[in-house]
């Protein structure tokens, strides 16, 4: 017990280690596990229509061309693991289909609206939005096509310029090259921050600042980067000359990890918004473990907004009260 109070008091005075530990401890408090699975679910959801899309879209477009034909096959879609073989074997007898296109498209917007509609949700429990306070049903959705519009347009500017890094070296000299990767890699950032400050934003059903969203914004992308970098290394790495049942197998669980660990990023970064703007922090060590505890400023006001969280209507009053004494003025916190 006495090492657990060493380690409690440097952490409580300590924000590089007080900080990180109220976020761990808020993000597990939001039940933030299910929160990203949630997100995870309705993007994989999402992913198998589009797929049925794309080779609807590619079947009418292929279809009696043969000089198209063979640009694709020279692309690098047909070197992408398991699609670029079936797709070189069957390229000159792909159909588009109507009734595919439909059925891709309804499943794309049902997955894709899930999404965001599971971000709301994520983002309305981690700044503690009253159900209240929340938008209706109607107002989320509206809220959530207008969300899809806009990042649908940034994440093919986004990923463009993420590919335009992998070729940069092919323009022009060496020096060009690497300049033109640079600057693709910043342009693409600096969009990504752009991109998650406005879901930040537009998905919180409280008006919140852009000060109060940058930090986890600049986390956010940073992480997408990596994430698309990493994916993009896998699949054209790890997954190539493998056969179609393995890689099928690697596809899908790469695919699945993936979005999990790019949801993760979101939820813990908007944690990460949370904990800054409304100073929950520091946390007492041992509070997720014992009710034998003596709570801090942090930890109380994180308590009260989870009571507040859980308000119907707006007359309807919420007190919280706690046993304990208040808490000794806490040191401020240094960054050491």
């Amino acid at each position: 017990m006495d090492t657990a109070g060493r380690l409690d008091r440097f952490q409580r005075r300590h924000r590089a280690a007080g900080f990180p530990l109220a976020v761990v401890y808020k993000f597990v408090d939001d039940q933030g596990s299910y929160l990203t699975a949630m997100i995870t679910y309705y993007a994989f959801l999402s992913l198998f229509p589009l797929l049925l899309l794309l080779t609807s879209i590619l079947g009418f477009a292929l279809h009696g061309n043969p000089g198209l034909q063979e640009r694709v096959l020279d692309s690098a879609l047909s070197r992408f693991p398991v699609l670029g073989q079936q797709l070189g074997e069957n390229v000159h007898s792909l159909r588009g289909s109507t009734v595919a296109v439909v059925v891709g498209v309804l499943g794309c917007l049902y997955g894709s609206l899930g999404v965001v509609q599971a971000a709301q949700n994520a983002f309305n429990k981690v700044w503690a939005v009253p159900r209240n306070a929340r938008p209706n049903p109607i107002k989320s959705r509206l809220r959530s096509l207008l969300m899809l519009a806009v990042v649908g347009v940034g994440v093919v500017v986004s990923t463009a310029l993420t590919a335009l890094t992998t070729v940069a070296d092919r323009v022009g000299t060496s020096e060009v090259g690497a300049s033109l990767r640079v600057a693709a890699a910043v342009g693409a950032v600096a969009l990504n921050v752009a991109l998650f400050v406005l879901a930040f934003r537009l998905l919180t059903g409280e008006s919140v600042g852009i000060r109060e969203v940058l930090p986890g914004a600049i986390g956010a992308a940073l992480g997408w980067q990596v994430l698309q970098s990493a994916g993009t290394y896998y699949l054209g790495t790890t997954l190539q000359g493998t056969s179609a049942m393995y890689g099928l197998f690697g596809v899908v669980l790469g695919l699945l990890v993936w979005l999990y660990l790019a949801a993760f990023t979101v939820v813990l970064c908007a944690e990460v918004n949370v904990v800054r703007a409304r100073r929950l922090w520091p946390r007492s060590l041992l509070t997720p473990f014992t009710d034998d505890v003596h709570l801090t400023s942090g930890d109380r006001k994180a308590y009260e907004s989870y009571a507040v969280t859980e308000r119907h209507k707006g007359f309807e009053s919420v007190d919280v009260d706690f046993d304990h004494p208040p808490p000794e003025e806490e040191p401020a916190g240094r960054d050491g």
